[in-house]
């Protein structure tokens, strides 16, 4: 009787090592790796629209931009800088696409080009306004900022982001277009159009155990 006892209790702590074991080697197949990367590395794991389609596109399209004729007709017939405003981009894909990411890439490059001057947004604008009606309740009188001072657009930047996907067999296609215009607040005249295309191919390889 005691030997069949001791081997129980063998048999007892023979399982509960093999299950300690189990879930250890479970635990480390959903184990999570975190690596930092340098902001300019491209990255792109999915195929999928990301940062580095946002900065690159919005670098191209608002260089092409400013180097149309209409900046320098502008310029001579007005002597001064456009005033440029940035509108809606449209996503007009199949995915969820932050838009507002790729409109502020498109104001940063405006602004930082020194070519044009760049003035606030709808909202941002109304933001300010709030502002000064605040200055002239509760700002000394000599600091207020007057209301009906705003510098008005000479021209809106507006687009969309499209795609068209093609998928077979787990490889897929995907082709974004990015469409931009340069419209003229005054006689609603497109002053400038351009295009931007990409297009990835996705492949998932099959693994074999």
């Amino acid at each position: 009787m005691i030997e069949w006892r001791d081997r129980s209790v063998g048999r007892s702590f023979a399982t509960a090592a093999l299950l300690v074991v189990a879930a250890a080697a479970g635990g480390c197949g959903h184990e999570t790796k975190v690596t930092r990367v340098d902001t300019g590395i491209v990255t792109d794991l999915s195929g999928r629209w990301n940062d580095t389609d946002s900065q690159m596109v919005a670098e191209a399209m608002v260089r092409e931009a400013l180097g149309n004729p209409w900046l320098g007709n502008f310029t001579k017939g007005k002597n001064r800088q456009p005033v440029v405003i940035v509108g809606t981009v449209l996503n007009k894909s199949h995915e969820h696409i932050n838009v507002q990411t790729f409109i502020s890439d498109l104001e940063r490059e405006l602004t930082n080009s020194q070519k044009v001057t760049f003035v606030a947004g709808k909202g941002e604008r109304e933001e300010v306004r709030e502002e000064r009606r605040e200055q002239a309740v509760h700002a000394r009188e000599d600091t207020q900022k007057a209301p009906g001072k705003e510098i008005g657009a000479d021209y809106m930047m507006r687009g969309s982001i499209s795609t068209i996907l093609d998928e077979q067999d787990g490889a897929k296609a995907v082709f974004y277009q990015i469409d931009l215009e340069m419209v003229d607040m005054e006689n609603n005249v497109k002053a400038w159009f351009g295009q931007k295309k990409i297009k990835k191919v996705v492949e998932k390889k099959r693994t074999i155990f």
